[in-house]
């Protein structure tokens, strides 16, 4: 980039856990458990490992991704798949068909510091991301936490440059 050219402005703007989400999709499973009853052909049901995250687009007009900034506190490994849902679980149950492709998967090994991650298809994906800024206010994502992780050992936020 030429010196003389003005520098983007950054936004970084943080995953957060939705636990009012996690919560009712939890509950949507114990239902169907305690009932006896299996769920709807295509329906997505949280398993344990996953919980449900957003991201609220604070300045959604013209976003460029940047970057991912994921730092697992300890080894292990997460994947992130964006939905495509525009989330009232009380009325409507997530759908396989609203899973996004690709997603994003980051991993530190054990003893190392370095995060390792499918770059490819995780960069795909934030890419994505810009385009779906322009028609939402919110995002949410199911994350998928393996290898001894938890909420807990997760800090991750997308980068965008303010075009």
């Amino acid at each position: 980039m030429a010196e003389d050219e003005p520098k983007q402005l950054q936004l970084e703007m943080p995953l957060v856990p939705d636990e009012y989400l996690t919560r009712q999709m939890r509950l949507r499973v114990e239902s169907l458990k305690q009932r006896g009853e299996k769920r709807q052909d295509g329906e997505k049901l949280l398993r344990p490992a996953e919980t449900v995250y957003r991201l609220d687009f604070v300045r959604q007009h013209k976003l460029q991704f940047e970057r991912w900034d994921v730092v697992l506190d300890k080894p292990g490994k997460v994947t992130i798949t964006g939905t495509s849902q525009n989330w009232t679980p009380d009325l409507t149950n997530l759908m396989t068909r609203q899973l996004l492709d690709p997603t994003a998967i980051f991993w530190r090994q054990e003893d190392s510091e370095a995060m390792g991650w499918n770059e490819a298809d995780a960069l795909e994906f934030g890419e994505r991301l810009s385009e779906l800024a322009r028609i939402r206010k919110v995002m949410y994502f199911l994350i998928t936490f393996s290898e001894g992780l938890e909420p807990a050992d997760l800090r991750a936020s997308v980068v965008f440059n303010q075009l």
